[in-house]
């Protein structure tokens, strides 16, 4: 077999070609002769194609239909623009120099019309178009230099405005020769003509001020753009980049300022990477050619960090910050290309257009093959592979991928290809295996920050493996290199290995499905190899040790000076409130319980301790190890024990030996998991199995549940209805509280709950029973309630403790405990229910305050169900995850809550809202199960014995369709579409299993589920899907022949009783309505020879033959209508021409 080359690992990405927009420009007839393409633009939701003989057809881009088609008389169209920030309007140039803007008027269902016609450059060869992007303005450019601009006047302003008010066309300016590109960004204007590039700043009102870019001139078609700033490059102005001969750009700032300028010259001596296409197999050569100096006639800005041009030979994509080029592809005879985001349309000098999309090779492969192009896949997978081999694509292509991938190959006609692809498989490892380690800890820490009193915060991936054995700093920050690979990075200090790289790999679709603990917080740093991520962290802790210098100076001082400090620091103690998290009005019911205490700093020892705890995790060593972090908090828990704690526990936590706390463990978990000995149902001998396990684990090394539980046991023995510890019991600073509350918080989420004997807690790792962690935690909630960040709190009880509903009435309780003499928990015995909800509202803003949940919790158990309806309005300081806590018991109460929220809303935002609302997604199934399992049709009447829907079933009214259908149709993976469909088919609700048949393209299964529904209308209507292949046709023709004197002679129906075969029940499914279907569809010419191959003619009426003599007649004249107005236009133009 001879050798196939490979393509280096340096390349990642790939032009790809999913689907053929030639029968979409033969509909529109743009591939003859005599009518052809012209010029393309492309936005959100139009693709615009204008043509030689004056038209404009836009077409949505979902599904590729043509909705408008907009004429003109001024001639052929050269030039057009859609608006990027208001797809209502269009602007057209056309040959005679005219330019019209139209307002389509989509959202008023209206007919397009056009609002402004402008003859400034009349006459004139129109070669620029140009949105501003934010206001309704457009820029023109033509071949002798001029430019202006035309302010549109809306009807949406009023419609007296756009009738009698045209502002007139301003002159921007005159440059000294043709203009090529026009660009407009944040109120500057950038022109580029023949010579020179320009700057203008449009925003003066008086005199616009222009800038010429560069001292040297040009001569030819050299484009420029505007860079915008990236998402987060803070307050980063943005670039421009100017075309320059010989494969070169300027970067200039947003002054008109040249910084430096790029040669792409010797990079673009790589060969060029295939296309992937369906037209032909992908060729890679792997011989460099000769340097190539180009001149780039446009630049174009292509997702955020890329900068795409063309010429005559091919496609060229620059990584301009980094000096690289991404990827060049050889596409011949390219006119013209419209990008947005990530998508390009290339406008061909025949006339035909073909849509690419830059995306990841992984990405690419993985859509091939759900798309069901296997040879395709498998000749990419070859191709690319030390791409598909890095664990960055293994996410998206595992194993089992690339074996499904290779059974779907003929072994005896594809022999080559299936033995490359055992190869590449035989070079991949399972992502479990060795290879895995690779990846460092931040795959399973993924992130931390810092709080504002200097303490680390670490997110730590929930259920990895990993967590005990790659939390190391080295393997930390070798990992962070490879993920950072992903992204370009321009720095100073590495401009000497710019010219060694000639790509750089840009995550366009990055996908990043990770999983975290809870408490979820960004990622402070990303640093591109170890000792550049050492050094972010040194310079990170540096800044916030300075701001907390005051409360760890008592560590590097002497014993004496420290002593004297906290004196003086004692005689400044005054006594202060608790600012606990409370609306302003509630703070001042809110008053301490302070004691007097005497005149020496009792806190000393507790200071220290919170000092040492907030300096030990700054070290970047600790923070990225959650054991060591646990262990740091379980020392520091000590003291907090002693000062606010319980004498007894304190005392007993110390004292316990390893033999009693073994003891001591098993009696306090029979006690909690109610172990009962002589038998029971399965979760009693599942909990007696768990204490068997931990007897026979409490001696080895791997488990350190005994030494946790020493100090815990008396606690977990002790009644849970004990007082909340609402307020501190003497009198805090206001500085020592914020850091006790950060460390106390971190503490709770971290799942340490006593101090131990210097091991670290476990029961996050799955080694505590899960009734002993609740138990715990309950317990430290009422120890510290007055020093846990109630947000936190109730975000890391939602996350960890869904299934322990005592945690959650735990937090509750405390809660009540706070607010027991609040005017609303006053009034909350005595006033109706719209009084306490007027006067929850005149006590906001509330924020995210959890106070708010807490008169939530006492309306609802007050008032029931008529008590959620309201809070909608208090959204979002109510959640919809609150409130599932609130009816954990009665999920219909939260069902209804949630179906008025939705409504609450206008329908075009109710789906974006729903959209936020699913955090996380899962959520999703949760919600769509409990919406088809109530106030739902019986399932025996919705299907039948086997399963399959019963006649006209679709039709029954189910009581929560609207929320349904909206969680339906959100964008889903495949997976999830996948169990919504089954969800949808096991409760009958057909309208929606219909929906996800066509979405995961099952269409035999929905179109035999439509012939199950017997309703005609699920085939033609506006919601439903008509057959598209002949084979399609068929499959419809024999169900309907199979089905139809099952459906229409047995059983009651939901709806019109009808006979089968009769003129009464047209919108039934029959041979007759399916023929008379696809007699529309494709014409009676073609129909009657296919109903005859399946021999169904004899079951056609004479109805069926008159109105396939109808059809003829109509279609006759049609076409001769449409021949007639083609020999019209014909001779129009000829005349024009004349």
């Amino acid at each position: 077999m001879a050798s196939v080359p490979i393509i280096p690992d340096s390349y990642n990405h790939v032009l790809a070609e999913f689907e053929c927009l030639d029968p979409l420009l033969s509909a529109l007839r743009l591939d003859s002769s005599r009518l052809k393409c012209t010029c393309i633009a492309v936005s959100k939701r139009w693709l615009a194609l204008g043509s030689s003989g004056g038209g404009l057809n836009l077409i949505q881009k979902d599904g590729w239909k043509q909705r408008l088609f907009l004429t003109h008389k001024e001639g052929a169209i050269s030039r057009v623009a859609c608006c990027l920030h208001d797809e209502d309007y269009v602007a057209v140039a056309t040959s005679q120099g005219l330019v019209v803007v139209w307002e389509l008027n989509q959202e008023r269902r209206g007919k397009p019309e056009r609002i402004y016609v402008s003859s400034e450059h009349k006459g004139r060869k129109v070669t620029a178009l140009c949105w501003d992007t934010a206001a309704l303005r457009v820029f023109v450019g033509d071949h002798v230099g001029k430019v202006s601009a035309i302010k549109i006047n809306t009807s949406k302003q009023g419609k007296a405005a756009a009738t009698f008010v045209m502002f007139p066309v301003q002159i921007i300016t005159t440059v000294d020769s043709r203009v090529v590109q026009l660009d407009y960004l944040d109120g500057r204007l950038l022109i580029s003509s023949l010579t020179r590039t320009y700057l203008c700043d449009t925003e003066r009102q008086v005199i616009e001020k222009f800038w010429k870019i560069g001292n040297k001139e040009r001569d030819g078609e050299f484009g420029a753009c505007f860079f915008p700033a990236g998402k987060n490059s803070g307050n980063q102005q943005p670039l421009i980049y100017c075309a320059r001969p010989g494969s070169r750009m300027w970067e200039v700032n947003f002054d008109g300022e040249v910084q430096s300028t790029h040669q792409f010259k010797q990079l673009l001596s790589s060969p060029p990477l295939p296309v992937v296409t369906l037209r032909l197999d992908p060729h890679y050569s792997g011989s460099s050619c000769s340097p190539q100096s180009l001149s780039f006639p446009k630049l174009l800005y292509l997702t955020e960090h890329c900068v795409i041009t063309w010429t005559e030979r091919g496609i060229y994509i620059f990584l301009p910050q980094s000096v690289q080029v991404l990827l060049w592809s050889e596409v011949k005879d390219i006119q013209d290309i419209a990008v947005y985001k990530s998508e390009l349309f290339c406008l061909h000098t025949n006339g035909k257009v073909v849509h690419l999309s830059l995306l990841l090779v992984d990405r690419c492969v993985e859509r091939l093959i759900r798309r069901g192009f296997w040879t395709l896949a498998a000749r990419v997978c070859c191709l690319f592979q030390n791409s598909i081999i890095s664990c960055r694509a293994r996410k998206n292509l595992p194993l089992d991928k690339l074996e499904h991938l290779k059974s779907q190959l003929d072994a005896s006609m594809q022999q080559d290809l299936v033995t490359q692809l055992e190869e590449l498989i035989s070079k991949l490892e399972p992502l479990d295996s060795a290879c895995s380690s690779r990846r460092s800890s931040i795959s399973s820490h993924e992130s931390f920050s810092v709080l504002d009193s200097g303490i680390y915060r670490v997110i730590s991936r929930r259920g990895s493996q990993s967590d005990e054995d790659s939390c190391s700093l080295h393997s930390q920050t070798f990992s962070e290199d490879e993920r950072l690979k992903e992204f370009p990075a321009h720095q100073e200090d590495e401009q000497g290995e710019l010219d060694n790289v000639s790509h750089a790999s840009v995550t366009v679709e990055a996908d990043r499905n990770e999983t975290f603990l809870p408490f979820s917080i960004p990622l402070s740093f990303r640093s591109p190899s170890p000792l550049v991520s050492l050094q972010a962290v040194k310079e990170s802790v540096s800044s916030f040790v300075r701001k907390t210098t005051e409360k760890i100076g008592t560590l590097h001082i002497s014993p004496d000076t420290r002593g004297r400090q906290e004196a003086k620091d004692d005689e400044q103690l005054q006594e202060l409130t608790v600012n606990l998290v409370a609306s302003p009005q509630e703070e001042k019911e809110l008053e301490p319980q302070s004691c007097q205490l005497p005149e020496e700093d009792h806190l000393r020892d507790l200071k220290a301790a919170t000092a040492e705890a907030t300096a030990k995790l700054q070290d970047p060593l600790v923070l990225l190890e959650p054991q060591r972090m646990r262990r740091v908090l379980q020392e520091w828990l000590i003291y907090l024990e002693e000062k606010f704690g319980s004498k007894e526990h304190s005392a007993s936590s110390m004292k316990r030996s390893k033999t009693l706390c073994a003891e001591e463990e098993r009696a306090v978990l029979e006690e909690n998991l109610q172990v009962d000995p002589t038998g029971g149902d399965p979760a009693d001998k599942e909990q007696s199995g768990i204490l068997k396990d931990c007897s026979e684990k409490e001696n080895t090394d791997e488990t350190c549940v005994s030494k946790n539980m020493c100090g815990n046991s008396t606690d977990l023995k002790g009644p849970l209805d004990c007082c909340f510890q609402v307020s501190p019991p003497c009198v805090i600073e206001p500085d020592v509280q914020k850091d006790l509350v950060e460390l106390t918080t971190l503490c709770f989420e971290l799942r340490v709950f006593s101090c131990g004997n210097g091991e670290a807690e476990e029961s996050s790792d799955g080694s505590l029973p899960l009734a002993a962690s609740w138990t715990l935690a309950c317990r430290f909630m009422r120890s510290y309630f007055f020093l846990l960040d109630l947000k936190r709190l109730k975000q890391c009880i939602i996350t960890m403790y869904a299934t322990s509903p005592n945690v959650w009435e735990t937090y509750i309780a405390g809660l009540k405990e706070l607010t027991c003499h609040s005017p609303v928990a006053l009034a909350m015995e005595s006033e109706d229910m719209l009084k306490i909800l007027k006067q929850l509202h005149d006590l906001g803003p509330w924020d995210d305050s959890p106070l708010l949940l807490v008169h939530a919790q006492r309306l609802y158990e007050k008032f029931g169900e008529t008590a959620l309806r309201p809070l909608i309005k208090f959204h979002p300081s109510i959640l919809p995850s609150d409130i599932k806590q609130l009816c954990r018991n009665d999920p219909a109460h939260f069902l209804a809550y949630l179906d008025s929220l939705v409504k609450s809303k206008p329908e075009d935002k109710r789906s974006s809202l729903l959209r936020s609302l699913l955090q996380p997604e899962s959520v999703r199934l949760d919600w769509l199960y409990l919406a088809v399992s109530h106030d739902a049709p019986q399932r025996a009447n919705t299907m039948d014995a086997e399963g399959n829907p019963r006649p006209r079933s679709h039709l029954f009214t189910w009581g929560y369709s609207q929320l349904i259908l909206l969680l339906i149709k959100l964008p889903a993976d495949f997976v999830t579409k996948e169990k919504m469909a089954d969800i949808c088919k096991s409760h009958g609700f057909w309208p929606g299993y219909l929906f996800l048949c066509l979405e995961l393209d099952r269409r035999i299964e929905a179109f035999t589920n439509i012939a199950h529904l017997d309703d005609l209308s699920l085939l033609n209507g506006e919601d439903g899907s008509i057959p598209e292949t002949i084979e399609e046709w068929k499959f419809l023709l024999h169900l309907a022949q199979n089905h139809s004197t099952a459906f229409h002679h047995h059983g009651p129906q939901n709806g019109n009783s009808v006979s089968n075969g009769s003129s009464s029940c047209p919108d039934c499914i029959t041979v007759e309505n399916v023929a008379l279907l696809l007699a529309k569809a494709i014409g009676p010419n073609r129909a009657l020879p296919l109903l005859q191959e399946c021999g169904l003619t004899l079951e056609l009426s004479e109805r069926f033959t008159g109105v396939c003599e109808i059809l003829r007649i109509a279609e006759k004249r049609q076409r001769a209508l449409i021949q007639s107005m083609l020999e019209r236009c014909d001779r129009f133009l000829w005349s024009q021409q004349a």
